[in-house]
């Protein structure tokens, strides 16, 4: 239990009026004690004073209040401070001595390092990435599934990760909703926004809810996570391999590790399956809150020194006056400025788009029908270089050469191409190369070609 790891009277300094004292000696004690490149846990006793004597001088911390039985007078010198503070941090079990020869030194007992790591954590509201913890599950989750029986261990790295991810959220939104409340409990103005931008746009919007919000949403491979657990669940073979390394490191049973991969697997995927629902949430109070705020900022403005007098003065003017002699507002002009980017406009409320089902629509045969009709009348009326070539060597049958008044007319094909027999050079290179095929001498003559046009005669002859 908690109490059998704690000391007893472990937060008496924190609890005591000299709290803020401690608590910025606390804050310089873990920088020494948490040094990446201390090697040795074990720090002169002379370093953690001095450490102590610094950290007061650099706060210029002065009052002290006696503190239970202490009955002697007040530090006279930073000195004298770091001396009582070390001795108070000794007695309540933040600090333990260890004598080795002629040295005195000190150090953190695991459980007052963890717990003393939490609170700096606290202290400094060390914010949260929310891609690099979905990224560690997945990488863990491959690594588990590709090579279960040497690395099946990760799985359980994999479930601690994305539970300090829900708990994130969690503490995400509480943060908001607590953010709301005292809000709502302040009537300055000032005071709320401030705290709002501080508290919120700082710490809050844009650490861990616009990260939410961006194009490389950090979920989008939860879909990738899910699938992976997905085939994990149905795969015997890889979770007999899986229970096997977990029984090997944790040194457990069979049946206690099959209990824990299983576990394991499910924890992932309920967190994962209720991301959406968390998220609406979320959002939810951010809107509120956002609307709050702007409600505030529409109306801070509103108690200006000597509004209360201005509208005493407006309704003793009104006295007496019937409706007629009182101006109508037919304009809002210049009375406030409002527009879609301002402060006072709250972000709107997220909708969440509905799952439609595509079904491919059936095109009705007239349609169908229609389109086809289009088409050859389409073809029928375009005219090719290759079409008035063959129509040519249809109508001369073999010979060589041909009179206007010898061509046949029979379709609507057939007049379009005798149209262009004269004007084939126009229709192109391809057009001038059907044309070099064939000489066309014209003459003064009119005649009547197959009772469908009038045009003037002429003779058609091959060039080769």
């Amino acid at each position: 239990m908690l109490f059998n790891k704690l000391p007893d009277d472990l937060f008496l300094p924190l609890s005591g009026q000299n709290r803020h004292i401690y608590q910025s000696v606390l804050l310089a004690l873990a920088d020494q004690f948490f040094d990446e490149d201390l090697v040795d846990p074990f720090i002169p006793r002379d370093l953690v004073r001095s450490c102590i004597e610094e950290s007061v001088v650099r706060q210029g911390v002065r009052r002290w209040v006696p503190e239970g039985d202490d009955s002697e007078e007040m530090p006279r010198s930073a000195a004298e401070y770091a001396s009582r503070i070390y001795r108070r941090l000794v007695d309540t079990g933040w600090l333990e001595e260890e004598q080795r020869i002629y040295r005195t030194f000190v150090l953190l007992s695991p459980s007052i390092s963890y717990l003393l790591r939490t609170l700096v954590s606290i202290a400094n509201l060390e914010k949260r990435s929310y891609g690099g913890a979905v990224l560690n599950v997945l990488s863990s989750l491959e690594a588990a599934i590709n090579d279960p029986a040497g690395r099946g261990i990760t799985l359980s790295e994999a479930a601690q990760t994305a539970a300090d991810f829900s708990a994130h959220l969690t503490d995400m939104m509480l943060g908001l909703r607590e953010l709301k409340i005292s809000l709502a409990k302040s009537n300055d103005a000032k005071e709320i926004v401030r705290s709002f931008f501080e508290r919120f746009v700082e710490h809050i919007l844009v650490a861990d809810y616009k990260t939410l919000k961006t194009r490389n949403n950090p979920f989008r491979y939860r879909r990738q996570i899910l699938s992976l657990l997905r085939e994990l669940q149905f795969d015997p073979l890889k979770l007999e391999q899986l229970i096997g390394n977990y029984q090997e490191q944790f040194d457990i049973a069979q049946i206690d590790a099959e209990a824990m991969v299983h576990k394991h697997i499910n924890r992932i995927v309920r967190i994962f399956e209720s991301v959406d629902q968390r998220l609406a949430t979320i959002d939810d109070f951010r809107y509120r809150l956002e609307k709050r705020v702007a409600d505030t900022v529409r109306y801070m403005d509103k108690t200006t020194p000597g509004m209360a007098a201005r509208l005493s003065r407006a309704i003793s003017n009104l006295h007496g006056k019937v409706d007629k002699d009182i101006p109508i507002l037919d304009s809002l002009d210049g009375i406030r400025f409002m527009a879609p980017g301002s402060v006072r406009s709250p972000i709107k409320r997220r909708i969440q788009a509905e799952p439609k089902v595509i079904v491919r629509g059936e095109i009705d045969p007239q349609v169908l029908q229609l389109r086809e009709l289009f088409k050859e009348y389409k073809a029928r009326r375009e005219v090719t270089p290759k079409k008035i070539g063959d129509f040519i060597e249809r109508q001369l049958r073999g010979r060589n050469s041909m009179k206007a008044s010898e061509f046949e007319i029979n379709t609507i094909e057939d007049y379009v191409c005798f149209s262009y027999v004269r004007h084939m050079a126009t229709l192109g290179k391809k057009g001038r190369k059907t044309a070099d095929r064939y000489d066309v001498r014209f003459n003064d003559d009119y005649v009547q070609v197959a009772d469908v046009v009038e045009c003037r005669d002429f003779v058609i002859q091959r060039t080769q």
